[in-house]
């Protein structure tokens, strides 16, 4: 594919995938700042969000209001089928849920 048809958040999400998929960013290590994506990449800051949101959505990264973004443990989630992704999406929700109900009664595990 020539890489000026790629749009550029799927430059970003291409980039990052590789990265992560590599190994060449592991589970836990900070992404940098949307401010500093923008900047490597030549776009306006909603372009790395929605590159970011992408990433999310494939289980690659998981981000912290206020803190950043950072790579999943699950990165193989990537290449699951869309039931297989879906099923993940729902225990995800499943434990958060848990949690919200445990923090509600004064008990955060």
């Amino acid at each position: 594919m020539n890489t000026e048809a790629v749009q550029p958040y799927q430059r970003i999400i291409r980039d990052y995938s590789a990265k992560i998929r590599l190994g060449r960013l592991t589970a836990g290590t900070k992404l940098p700042s949307t401010r500093e994506l923008a900047q490597e990449y030549g776009v306006a800051a909603g372009t790395v969000q929605r590159a970011l949101a992408e990433l999310r959505n494939a289980g690659l990264i998981y981000s912290h209001q206020g803190r950043g973004s950072f790579v999943s443990d699950t990165k193989g989630n990537a290449d699951l089928d869309p039931t297989a992704r879906l099923k993940a999406l729902e225990s995800q929700v499943a434990e958060l849920a848990a949690r919200l109900d445990r923090i509600e009664q004064g008990r955060d595990d």
